[in-house]
């Protein structure tokens, strides 16, 4: 941005998003987004995710690009489980360790369709979990992961950030494995780009 001002994502609620402007000292409200907003943006994280998916060749689903890293089909199935996973955590402020773990085994039992489909549920599934919730429950402080910030600013940074980020490494294995066709659209809109006439 101009002047060097440096921003912070903006969540349901402005607590703790403002704009920091060095150059007049001041803080100034982002622009909130709402409830409605943050759902259909989960949901079109789960349609960009479900585009990325049909374009790997299931010959393929063992790539990885280091040994260390998870391979294609281990992406996956973490993402069949993050997301509600982490909402149902921020809606409690408690992390249910042996709810995770139980998820996590059945994710990893599970086959290519199978994940697709559990991944392709996730859009109502955010809807149903964060439908119900209020004002104050999105300005709600709840402490995880060693600090302290409202469900706003954990949703925005561990749910949204965290699914754009995974999808990108899926977007990049893709092109590691040859999709070279793949560009900005896919990765940021779910669709292919227009063939040039």
């Amino acid at each position: 941005m101009s002047n060097g001002s440096q921003t912070k994502l903006a969540a349901d609620y402005d607590l703790d998003y403002n704009l920091w402007s060095p150059d007049n000292h001041r803080k100034e409200p982002m622009a909130a987004i709402t409830k409605d907003e943050l759902i259909a943006q989960l949901q079109k994280e789960v349609r960009i995710l479900l585009h990325l998916a049909s374009k790997i060749d299931r010959s393929q689903l063992d790539y990885r690009p280091t040994p260390k890293q998870r391979s294609t089909i281990e992406l996956l199935r973490y993402l069949m489980v993050m997301g509600p996973s982490l909402v149902r955590a921020i809606k409690t402020g408690t992390f249910d360790v042996e709810r995770w773990q139980a998820d996590a085994a059945k994710a990893n039992a599970s086959n290519l369709d199978q994940v697709l489909t559990a991944i392709d549920a996730h859009g109502a599934e955010y809807a149903t979990l964060l439908g119900s919730w209020s004002e104050a429950d999105f300005r709600g402080p709840i402490e995880m992961f060693g600090r302290t910030a409202s469900r706003a600013t954990f949703l925005m940074e561990l749910v949204i950030c965290g699914c754009a980020a995974y999808r990108t490494q899926l977007f990049l294995y893709l092109k590691a494995c040859g999709r070279e066709e793949l560009a900005t659209s896919n990765l940021w809109q779910g669709m292919d780009a227009p063939v040039a006439v």
